[in-house]
């Protein structure tokens, strides 16, 4: 059935009952490429399964290396933070008043 008939009958090739006949080089053909493309779709999938993995392991290692500098700036505050409590204490106890004199 021709594509002008099959538009004037409603029907397409794979509903129509006469069967479609290929060539057998035309078959081979076509299932030759169909597993070029198979091994092409199972080569591609591979390669992005290997690159993710790359990128887990560099994710897991940027990770790694966030935790250290955190850990080394929280260290880092809390020692500065001790060193300005101890200014804070010296200059207090320089300003600190004598209950004996008066306020002004």
């Amino acid at each position: 059935m021709s594509l002008p008939a099959q538009r004037a009958t409603g029907q397409s090739a794979m509903q129509s009952s006469r069967r479609v006949v290929l060539h057998p080089r035309i078959a081979e053909r076509y299932r030759n490429l169909l597993r070029e493309a198979r091994a092409d779709l199972y080569d591609m999938h591979f390669r992005h399964l290997c690159e993710l993995e790359d990128l887990r392991v560099e994710l897991r290692e940027l990770k790694e290396i966030l935790s250290l500098l955190v850990t080394l700036r929280r260290q880092q505050a809390e020692g500065d933070l001790d060193a300005l409590q101890r200014q804070l204490e010296t200059a207090l106890a320089r300003i600190e008043r004598d209950p004996n004199k008066p306020l002004h």
